[in-house]
């Protein structure tokens, strides 16, 4: 079981659960903010447990809960991730439910992300395609930089890290 967990901008584009309880996926709960750059509207999901970014057109926003797994395995495929981890986390996401935000952390890291956006897409000339060039720029962004060391979380080597902690072996 996962949630969804949308900004108070986005939670009346989508149906919400009365009792959405905290994800018992590797990556935690997901969640989801719109933004819009060049006048074209874009939704960042953040997983809760690795802080791992997913950048993707704000088409169908009701739709987003079916959708979400296949998002996140892709996601997971571009990262390189083992198919088998894959697997066991995609079958882990249902049902999905949609709750709203619990985590001022994770929003706050959502809110750095969507300010570093604009400035990863060359002003009018990106597509589609670059979203995932700006995700893989984002999962290298050390997160929670004011922690010591051992506590700063780079979302493309956390999200590995958790995924085998939870499925492998």
């Amino acid at each position: 079981m996962v949630t969804l967990r949308p900004t108070r901008k986005l939670r009346g584009a989508l149906p919400t659960t009365e009792m959405a309880k905290p994800s018992d996926t590797a990556l935690g709960d997901w969640y989801v903010n719109r933004l819009v750059v060049d006048r074209r509207p874009l939704l960042l999901l953040v997983s809760s447990s690795s802080l791992l970014p997913i950048l993707v057109p704000a088409r169908d926003v009701a739709g987003l809960p079916g959708r979400l797994a296949d998002l996140v395995a892709s996601r997971l495929v571009r990262l390189g991730i083992d198919a088998s981890l894959i697997k066991a986390e995609v079958n882990a996401m249902r049902p999905i439910m949609v709750g709203a935000t619990i985590d001022r952390s994770v929003v706050g890291i959502m809110v750095d992300f969507a300010k570093a956006v604009p400035y990863y897409l060359d002003a009018g000339s990106w597509d589609d395609a670059s979203l995932a060039i700006v995700e893989d720029k984002l999962a290298k962004t050390p997160c929670h930089g004011s922690k010591p060391w051992e506590q700063v979380v780079f979302p493309d080597r956390k999200a590995p890290e958790v995924l085998a902690a939870k499925w492998a072996g």
